[in-house]
């Protein structure tokens, strides 16, 4: 069967993003709500830009508290990086807890370690408080290590997670194969916290939750300028405008060219994904946990709630239009399930991933009241859930040095502009490392 997908509209004049409907999220989400476009001009307490995972909880978070907030989406709440990702919720940083002190001090670190390490805790909590209709699963998340030198990590990773109360243990080959049903594999460790959701389905329900708790949502209403006005902020749209004297930027690897130095602070790499048709009675992940692996140019697989087997990986540069450009994923199917190799794929989709140079996610002070959330670095659906209240706390005029995630000035990349040659050098190194280092 040939994988669905189709030519692309162009959303910020360098890449085309697939539409929606190539995806499997796509196909089996929850009905969009309705989001008007922005056309007239307003003023609101706090205008965010983005209307994504983080966009949305720090919405929420804020309307709760009173405040009057207006979400400026370019095309619609999930277009992005939200709307497209392999639905995982993996708790936790990418980096140990020695990583995050060396890299931000040891009271901050470890500070931002044990609230790394709920953020699974918390997006599932407000997915069951506001009654969000996404499939959650929370079976855990199953990190698979291929060589000896990742289950040292590995164990590392256990034993820091455990010390700040998380529900981590080592998986031995054995225990992996019977979780997972591959032979690839020598072990790994799983986050019982962890799991998965419809991610489509979850930025739609935030949005309709947003609306119901008086949140303007304007779909089409990409930012065109960002100015300063008075001691506030004025965000124009084509037909619009949103005055405030908070601003929040969550746009994460689609910023474009509305705050040009915020868009260079991040690569933005392109993630591939396919499905498989239902497997019926295959045995495949039996008891439905998630799971990546430990390489460099990271692979993730996982079951959706009807059976599909959904694999993911690096894709190539650019958005995909072909089904050769899901080789790789095809590959890793037959690689992981042997068994499985020819079965039919039925859908085919990508989406950009928003990367930091030392994967660190950030919250940059941008100016008066002004701030973003950027970077998450593959750890989106998790981090961008549980940020929404911190982010709430800065817009409502919090000590930064409090919040749980540092708070920076806005640093970018050198050279920017030669991203595509820096995404591809640094992927074949990455590569080259995944062979050697055994």
């Amino acid at each position: 069967m040939p994988m669905r997908h189709t030519t692309a509209p162009t959303i910020d004049g360098t890449d085309a993003h697939p539409p929606l409907t190539a995806s499997l999220w796509g196909a089996t989400a929850r009905p969009a709500p309705e989001t008007p476009r922005l056309k007239e001009a307003v003023e609101a307490d706090v205008v965010i830009v983005g209307g994504g995972f983080g966009g949305l909880s720090t919405a929420i978070s804020l309307a709760e508290r009173g405040r009057t907030v207006r979400v400026l989406e370019a095309v619609e709440p999930g277009w992005g990086a939200s709307g497209r990702n392999g639905g995982q919720v993996i708790p936790g940083a990418r980096h140990l807890p020695d990583e995050l002190v060396e890299a931000y001090g040891r009271e901050r670190g470890e500070r931002l370690h044990r609230w790394g390490a709920k953020t699974a805790d918390n997006a599932f909590a407000l997915i069951e408080r506001l009654g969000l209709d996404c499939e959650p699963v929370r079976t855990g998340w199953i990190q698979a290590a291929d060589t000896e030198t990742a289950l040292d990590e590995g164990r590392k990773r256990v034993a820091g997670l455990r010390q700040a109360g998380a529900p981590a243990r080592m998986l031995d080959r054995a225990q992996f194969h019977e979780l997972v049903g591959s032979d690839v594999y020598i072990g790994g460790w799983i986050h019982e916290g962890g799991g998965a959701v419809q991610p489509l389905s979850l930025v739609r329900e935030l949005a309709r939750a947003a609306r119901k708790l008086g949140v303007h949502v304007h779909g089409n209403s990409p930012a065109t300028t960002i100015t300063r006005d008075g001691a506030g902020w004025r965000v124009s749209t084509p037909d619009g405008s949103v005055t405030a004297p908070r601003l929040l930027m969550a746009t994460n690897a689609l910023t474009g060219d509305v705050w040009p130095t915020l868009r260079e602070a991040t690569l933005p790499v392109w993630s591939f994904q396919i499905a498989t048709a239902p497997l019926g009675n295959a045995r495949v992940i039996p008891q439905g946990q998630s799971v990546s692996d430990t390489r460099r140019v990271l692979r993730y697989f996982r079951s959706d709630s009807h059976g599909r087997l959904i694999i993911g990986g690096k894709g190539k540069a650019s958005a995909p239009k072909h089904e050769g450009d899901f080789n790789l994923q095809r590959a890793t199917l037959g690689r992981l399930y042997p068994e499985l190799a020819d079965r039919p794929i039925e859908h085919g989709w990508g989406g950009q991933v928003a990367i930091t140079v030392d994967r660190l996610p950030r919250i940059f002070a941008l100016g008066d009241g002004a701030f973003a959330h950027i970077g998450c670095n593959g750890k989106g659906v998790a981090w961008c859930c549980a940020i929404g209240p911190v982010l709430a706390d800065l817009l409502d005029g919090a000590n930064p040095e409090a919040s749980p995630m540092p708070v920076t000035s806005l640093s970018t990349i050198p050279f920017h502009r030669l991203r595509r040659l820096y995404v591809a050098a640094g992927g074949a190194w990455l590569r080259l490392r995944d062979r050697f280092d055994r």
